[in-house]
C-alpha cells in the first residue's frame, strides 16, 4: 500500500446520521481529521409519529458531501489519490425498500424514530405466550418493539401493495441504510452489491445473534422471505469499489451501524468499557467482549463489532433513548422557546429555583429500559414561575436522567458499575450538559478533544481491513480528552432523581388517539397541530401561551 503524502495513506469515511450526511478524511497514522463536508437531510412527516426520508436524497446528499470533501482536499493542497480506503456509518434500524431492476425505493425510508407499526407489534404480540415482549430474545437479542428493521418490514408488506407485489415477483431489496449506500455506490443496477454488516443485521430482528447469520425462524415469525435480505459481513473487509465519481475505485472496506462505530472510534475495545452518544437520541453502549449478555434489566444484547472476515465477534449491551438532541429542536421548533440548539445550555444557567421543572420527553414512547410504547411527554412542576429557561434545563435534565437510568440497568446486569463514562455526539459540546451528567450520574464523563468518533470509527474499521492495513488499532494513541469530575453529594443526586422517576410514572398509560384524520385534508395550522404527539398537546399549548404571555409582559 503506497505511503501517501505528507498525511500517510488517507481513509475516508461516510457518516449518514438521522439529519445529516458527512464525508470526511482522516489520517490513517495520527487519526487527524482534515477536513469533511456536511449537509442536511430532510425528514418527511405524513401523520403523527411517522417519519420518513426520501432514500435518493439520502443517496445524493452522500455524493454530493464525498464531491465537495474532495475539492476541499484539493484546496488544502492535499492530493485525493492519497485516499486508500473508505468506510460507511450509518444510521441504524432505518428502512429501505428498492427495485434491484431499476434502483428505484420502492417506498421512502422509514426512520427508526418511526412508531407508525405499533399495531403490527400488537398484533405479532397477540400471537405469543402471555404477550411477552421478550419472546426472540434468547435468538435476535432484541425485544418486540416497533424500533426494529423487522416491524417496519412486516408493516410494509401489509400496508403497501407495491411492495408486497414486488417480494412476490422477487423485484424487491430489503436493508437498512449501510446496504442502500453500498448496492448504489458500488454499481447499482450495474452489479452493485447487496450486503450488510453484523452490527446493522443484528438490529433488524432477523439475525441470529449467536451464529451471526439470517434466522430462518425469526423470518418466518415475521413473515419476511429470505430472498429479499442482503448478504452478512463482517465489519472490516473489502465489500466492493466505488463504481464513479472522484474517488472512483478506492475499496469501500469498514461498516458499522453508527453507535458501534463511535464505539470503535473512542476505543473501547475492552470488556467493561462503555461510551454514550448524544445525538438525535441517545445510545449508551457496554462492551461485554465474546461473552453474550442476556439483559434482565432492558438492555438490548447487540454486536459491538467483528474486526475481520475471522475475527471473532465482540458483543454490547446497549441502552436506547429515542429523544436527546430532538427534544430540544421540538422547544426550538414547535415552542419557539430558543432560536439555536446551541444556545440550549446558556440559556439553561439563567434558570431560577432549578429542580423545580421536570421533563419527560417521550414523544413516542420510552425506550431502554422502560419499553413502553404507551407512554407520552409530559412537563411536570411547572407554577406560575416557571420560565422558558426552566423548561430548557428540564429537557437537558432529561437526556441526563435517562442515561442515568441505563447505567443502572449495566450496572445490575454485569455487576460491575462504571468507574467513568465516555461520550461523544453534537450534544456534548455543552460543558454545562456534561458536568450535569457527570453530576446525575456520579462518575466522571469524559469527552474526547476530536468529537468526530463515529466517524473515526468507520475509517478505523476501514483501514485496518485486510488487503488495506494502514491502520494501525493495537498502538493507536489515547485520545486527548476533557474530564467532568461530579461535583454534587449522593443526598442531592438521589433527590433529583427520585423526582424523575416519580415524573415517569406521570408519563405512562397514555393511549394512541384513534380515527386519525388524512393529513392533506388538514389545514397548515391543523397539520402543526396534528404533528404534536399524543399526551403533549394541552402541554405545548399551555406553553405556547404561557411564554407569549410573559415575552408581552
Amino acid at each position: 500500500m503506497s505511503s501517501g503524502g505528507k498525511f500517510g495513506p488517507l481513509v475516508g469515511a461516510i457518516d449518514e446520521g438521522t439529519s445529516s450526511a458527512r464525508f470526511l478524511v482522516f489520517s490513517s497514522k495520527t487519526a487527524e481529521l482534515l477536513t469533511y463536508h456536511q449537509k442536511e437531510v430532510n425528514q418527511i412527516f405524513p401523520r403523527e409519529g411517522w417519519v420518513e426520508q426520501d432514500p435518493i436524497e439520502i443517496l445524493n446528499v452522500v455524493k454530493d458531501c464525498i464531491e465537495q470533501t474532495v475539492e476541499n482536499l484539493r484546496k488544502l493542497e492535499i492530493n485525493p489519490s492519497d485516499i486508500v480506503a473508505t468506510g460507511i456509518t450509518n444510521q441504524r434500524e432505518t428502512t429501505i425498500v428498492w427495485d434491484p431492476d431499476t434502483g428505484k425505493p420502492l417506498y421512502n425510508a422509514i426512520v427508526w424514530l418511526d412508531v407508525r407499526n405499533t399495531d403490527t407489534v400488537d398484533k405479532l404480540l397477540a400471537r405469543v405466550r402471555d404477550k411477552n415482549t421478550e419472546y426472540l430474545k434468547t435468538l435476535c437479542g432484541l425485544p418486540l418493539s416497533t424500533y426494529f428493521s423487522a416491524l417496519k418490514m412486516k408493516w410494509l408488506l401489509d400496508n403497501v401493495p407495491l411492495v408486497a407485489k414486488a417480494v412476490a415477483d422477487r423485484r424487491c431489496y430489503f436493508g437498512t441504510v449501510d446496504s442502500w449506500l453500498i448496492w448504489n455506490l458500488t454499481g447499482g443496477v450495474n452489479g452493485g452489491l447487496h450486503v450488510t454488516d453484523v452490527t446493522n443485521a443484528s438490529r433488524t430482528m432477523l439475525m441470529n445473534i449467536k451464529t451471526l447469520q439470517w434466522d430462518k425462524s425469526l423470518c418466518k415469525f415475521f413473515g419476511i422471505p429470505m430472498h429479499i435480505l442482503p448478504e452478512i459481513k463482517s465489519s472490516s473487509e473489502i465489500y466492493g469499489y466505488l463504481s464513479d465519481g472522484s474517488l472512483k475505485g478506492i475499496p469501500i472496506s469498514g461498516c458499522l451501524g453508527d453507535q458501534q462505530s463511535a464505539l470503535v472510534g473512542q476505543m473501547c475495545f475492552l470488556q467493561g468499557q462503555a461510551k454514550n452518544t448524544y445525538g438525535t437520541g441517545c445510545f449508551l453502549l457496554y462492551n461485554t467482549g465474546t461473552l453474550l449478555i442476556q439483559s434482565t434489566h432492558g438492555l438490548l444484547t447487540t454486536v459491538a463489532y467483528k474486526l475481520g472476515k475471522k475475527a471473532p465477534v465482540v458483543y454490547a449491551l446497549e441502552g436506547s433513548i429515542a429523544v436527546a438532541g430532538v427534544g430540544l429542536r421540538w422547544l426550538r421548533d414547535n415552542l419557539k422557546l430558543l432560536d439555536n440548539v446551541a444556545e440550549s445550555g446558556e440559556l439553561a444557567q439563567k434558570a431560577k429555583n432549578r429542580g423545580q421543572v421536570t421533563f419527560v420527553p417521550a414523544f413516542s414512547g420510552l425506550y431502554a429500559p422502560y419499553w413502553r410504547k404507551d407512554a407520552r411527554g409530559v412537563i411536570c412542576g411547572i407554577t406560575e414561575e416557571t420560565s422558558k429557561e426552566n423548561i430548557i434545563l428540564a429537557a437537558l435534565e432529561a437526556v441526563c436522567f435517562q442515561t442515568c437510568d441505563i447505567l443502572d440497568a449495566m450496572n445490575k446486569d454485569c455487576g460491575i458499575p462504571l468507574t467513568r463514562l465516555l461520550v461523544d455526539g453534537g450534544l456534548t459540546s455543552n460543558n454545562f450538559t456534561m458536568q450535569m451528567q457527570a453530576d446525575l450520574c456520579g462518575i466522571p464523563v469524559v469527552r474526547p478533544i476530536m468529537a468526530e468518533t463515529t466517524a473515526l470509527g468507520a475509517a478505523m474499521a476501514a483501514g485496518c481491513a485486510e488487503g488495506i492495513e494502514v491502520w494501525d488499532l493495537v498502538n493507536m494513541h489515547t485520545v486527548p480528552s476533557d474530564v467532568f469530575f461530579p461535583t454534587i453529594t449522593d443526598d442531592a443526586r438521589e433527590v433529583k432523581y427520585a423526582r424523575w422517576k416519580k415524573a415517569i410514572q406521570r408519563s405512562l398509560n397514555w393511549s394512541l388517539p384513534t380515527g386519525k384524520i388524512q393529513p392533506e385534508r388538514l389545514s397548515l395550522g391543523q397539520r402543526i397541530v396534528a404533528s404534536i404527539p399524543a399526551g403533549i398537546f394541552l402541554i405545548t399549548t399551555a406553553a405556547i401561551l404561557y411564554t407569549a404571555n410573559r415575552l408581552q409582559d
